[in-house]
């Protein structure tokens, strides 16, 4: 949790993806929740190759006062990664003390599917060498027990959500903001799951 003091400082929240997994609905309820508590707030997205499935990043500031939505490499407080191998490709945003909150979830790209380049086997045990500070969470299969892996996305931010200085009312004000009012419910209750993870 950050604590009072650390809050007035600039934090830094990188989200990676795969086009198609919510990457930009995550980032826009975290912004949401960040000008909810009171904080000024930044965001970028790149897009990329999104509507084909490719990465999409998007960055996300909150602080006192923040001057540039843009996250200097090594420098992010959170790296959110809804793809495994996504949160490798990205780890140079993540400071040296940052937090990684990692979905299991496996997306093999058409090269590696075609067999020209091999899909990296990335396991818990193996992810924590490379993230010493790693929340690890089976949000497609949590996703599913609620009837929705569109989720997925919610599960994740629920399991970050301990660990920034936003309250539960400020989290749940932005999903009735920016989810469509028919999956509001099921987004609620994601969340809570996620949250209940950590």
């Amino acid at each position: 949790m950050i604590n009072d003091k650390q809050s007035a400082e600039t934090k830094s929240v990188v989200l990676v993806g795969v086009g198609g997994q919510g990457i930009l609905l995550a980032s826009t309820i975290i912004a949401q929740t960040a000008l909810a508590s009171g904080f000024d707030v930044k965001t970028n997205e790149i897009h990329g190759m999104a509507q084909r499935g490719g990465s999409v990043v998007a960055q996300i500031r909150f602080g006192e006062k923040v001057y540039s939505p843009l996250v200097p490499l090594r420098t992010a407080t959170v790296l959110v990664s809804l793809e495994r191998m996504e949160g490798l490709r990205y780890i140079d945003y993540l400071a040296p003390d940052g937090l990684a909150v990692i979905s299991d979830q496996k997306i093999v790209p058409i090269t590696a599917s075609s067999g020209q380049t091999p899909y990296p086997d990335l396991n818990q045990q193996k992810m924590r060498k490379w993230f010493p500070r790693l929340i690890y969470v089976s949000a497609i299969e949590k996703a599913e027990e609620l009837g929705n892996t569109k989720a997925a996305n919610t599960i994740l931010l629920g399991a970050l959500s301990n660990r920034l200085p936003f309250d539960t009312e400020a989290w749940e004000t932005a999903i009735h903001r920016c989810v469509k009012p028919k999956f509001v419910e099921v987004n609620r209750r994601a969340f809570f799951i996620g949250r209940q993870l950590t």
